[in-house]
């Protein structure tokens, strides 16, 4: 028996499981842990309405000497929504890094002001974990790799 059978095994994840109910009730006060739990308990349901970002203008500061640089990068967050539309700070997490320490940080950082319509299911809000793409885009560097760029009038030769 190898060690990925043992951790796949029922009695591997259920320590596993506990080990990380355990670790989550050490971290956090008793009402954040209370919410996390309700997350964890409805994750297999999908919501009927999926969250809506109210920010009217996206929070997310460039790092000056990144800007400066013309420096550009994607950042994918893992955030934790709860049934009020709140962003959890301390669940928030890099899902996939820019490749730049700053620009993750500075993602991180404005996630705590991200205000949302709560997911719903039923009717009822319901707490959610969503990945959220942020973007750092310089106005003057050229365009990232898949990037789409729309041009508003077309460009006629002669």
């Amino acid at each position: 028996m190898n060690l990925l059978t043992v951790w796949r095994s029922p009695r591997a994840t259920t320590v596993a499981a506990a080990f990380t109910a355990l670790a989550l009730v050490s971290c956090v006060d008793d009402e954040t842990t209370k919410k996390i739990a309700k997350g964890f308990q409805r994750s297999s349901s999908q919501p009927d309405e999926v969250p809506v970002m109210v920010n009217k203008e996206p929070p997310f500061r460039y790092p000056a000497a990144l800007y400066a640089r013309k420096v550009q990068g994607d950042v994918r967050l893992r955030l934790f929504i709860d049934r009020d539309g709140n962003v959890t700070p301390e669940s928030t997490r890099v899902e996939t890094s820019s490749g730049y320490a700053s620009l993750d940080s500075a993602a991180i950082r404005g996630s705590q002001e991200l205000r949302f319509v709560p997911a719903k299911l039923h009717g009822e809000p319901v707490a959610v974990s969503v990945l959220f793409p942020v973007f750092f885009r310089h106005p003057d560097a050229p365009p990232l790799p898949g990037d789409t760029i729309l041009k508003s009038t077309p460009t006629i030769t002669r």
